[in-house]
């Protein structure tokens, strides 16, 4: 390459509490009415006096923990010092000198990438546009809705790793249920750090991209940017120190604003909040309250499974459908033969992200609240296992079972749909099919292949799909080379 990426995110996430960063105002992003959910704490009126939010705190520990990072035992609240028409205070309760969370990381295709710091903040609030009348209105319901900020350490190479680090990062927030993080609703946003030298090791002038709201413009934005810098390079220019924004309509960058420097904050410690002493005591409390994370998910899926990486990789995502999976597996008799135990393990992760999960979005129903039982899955997949109905039952037999929850063994029954295996009863169906079929049998005498799977069609349609597929092929063709 002539040029080396150098690449960095700043990603801000809204933490899910009952309550606003430091006052009891409501922390609902659902809430549709301006200026609903608002005080005069979070409207920054004088004599006003915020208090910390505790569940804020704890919850950018469990963050800070599970991405390997040292937790401070000092802490506090800084003032960061700027005027926007959102901020009412005219300035942000941050942190900058002491963050919650220091010098962790995290692993992306096998690769380690630094964390420098997690602290936490206070949101700003929203602007509404009305671009016909050519006014803004302000929105103070997010003022105040605890804010953490995650930065990375300029480790990231390419626009791809940068998309993979913020889904990762975004599937994290889900396992520690500390946010929905959900980017259409702002409550994730990113921004990216981006710098280009002709040396492996060094940095370039750095340009900031900022509130990219999807990991597709994360990963566009990037791209055009690292194309653009260089070409500036290219032609002898140099890169400023900038803040750029990301233009959907028209894929490029744009310049805002000359970068600013911390400086330019005048940061000081907030005097009206005390400072922040946390106990080893209160760390390992935490510690124990972090569920298995998706990297361990991964490996021990891999390990105990044997499953595919697109699996591992579907019910890393689908968290509850993973459950479920688990749960069929274990109604599996023990000390099953591996080969047996492998064969139902692979059935039941295809049943459930090919039909089930397509059950699910056809009928719009959540993951947790459908009818059936892990007992009663386990039982459907080991008559597919073991040839008692065909795939084609199978669906039929599934979509039963999901709209009633019922036992399988007893929806067989109730709609006779048992797999027909006995080869006289399948042979008598076969010659009916053939004598009804005279060109289909000359096609086939013929060496047309298509021939046979036609009169297979044929007989599995006569027996509502409950022939045995593999004994309707065999005897058709030793009828017709006779």
């Amino acid at each position: 390459m002539k040029y080396f990426p150098k690449i960095g995110l700043e990603i801000h996430i809204e933490l899910k509490t009952n309550s606003k960063m430091f006052c009891s105002c409501p922390n609902d992003p659902e809430e549709r009415h301006a200026n609903l959910n608002i005080c005069p704490i979070c409207l920054g009126q004088p004599g006003t006096l915020p208090t910390i939010n505790e569940e804020a705190i704890k919850k950018v520990i469990k963050v800070g923990l599970a991405l390997n990072c040292q937790i401070s035992e000092f802490s506090q609240f800084d003032r960061k010092n700027y005027f926007y028409p959102d901020l009412p205070k005219g300035y942000q309760i941050s942190q900058f000198y002491y963050p919650l969370c220091k010098n962790g990381f995290l692993e992306i295709d096998e690769r380690k990438i630094k964390i420098r710091e997690i602290h936490l903040e206070e949101d700003t609030g929203s602007l509404v546009h009305f671009q016909k009348e050519g006014y803004s209105l302000v929105n103070f319901n997010r003022a105040g809705i605890p804010l953490m900020e995650l930065a990375t350490e300029p480790d990231i190479t390419s626009a791809i790793e940068a998309k993979k680090f913020a889904q990762e990062l975004h599937l994290l927030m889900h396992y520690l249920n500390v946010s929905d993080a959900d980017m259409e609703k702002g409550q994730m946003r990113v921004e990216a750090n981006i710098s280009l030298s002709k040396e492996r090791d060094k940095l370039g002038t750095k340009v900031e991209i900022k509130n990219l709201n999807s990991f597709k413009a994360l990963q566009e934005a990037i791209e055009y940017e690292i194309k653009r810098q260089a070409e500036v390079l290219d032609r002898g220019g140099k890169i400023i120190q900038e803040t750029r924004g990301w233009d959907e309509n028209r894929k490029i960058t744009v310049s805002q604003r000359e970068k600013e420097y911390s400086s330019d904050y005048r940061y000081f410690p907030e005097p009206d909040l005390p400072p922040l002493k946390i106990s080893t005591q209160l760390i390992n409390e935490i510690k124990a309250q972090i569920p298995e994370l998706p990297q361990e998910k991964r490996k021990r899926f891999k390990r105990e499974y044997g499953l595919e990486e697109e699996a591992i990789g579907f019910f890393v995502y689908n968290k509850k459908l993973s459950q479920y999976f688990e749960k069929v597996i274990s109604e599996f008799p023990p000390h099953l033969p591996p080969q047996k135990l492998s064969a139902l393990i692979r059935l039941t992760s295809n049943y459930i992200i090919s039909d089930l999960r397509g059950l699910l979005k056809k009928a719009s129903i959540e993951e947790e609240e459908f009818l059936i039982s892990p007992a009663h899955f386990a039982k459907f997949i080991s008559l597919i296992e073991e040839g008692k109905i065909s795939s084609r039952i199978a669906k039929k037999l599934l979509e039963e079972m999901f709209g009633t929850g019922k036992d399988p063994i007893k929806l067989i029954e109730e709609k006779n749909l048992l797999q027909i295996t006995d080869e006289k009863e399948i042979e008598k169906i076969v010659k009916i099919v053939i004598s009804e079929n005279p060109r289909a049998v000359s096609d086939f005498k013929n060496k047309k292949e298509s021939a046979l799977q036609f009169l297979i069609g044929q007989v599995m349609a006569r027996t509502k799909g409950r022939a045995n597929p593999q004994v309707v092929s065999k005897i058709l063709e030793r009828i017709l080379r006779s």
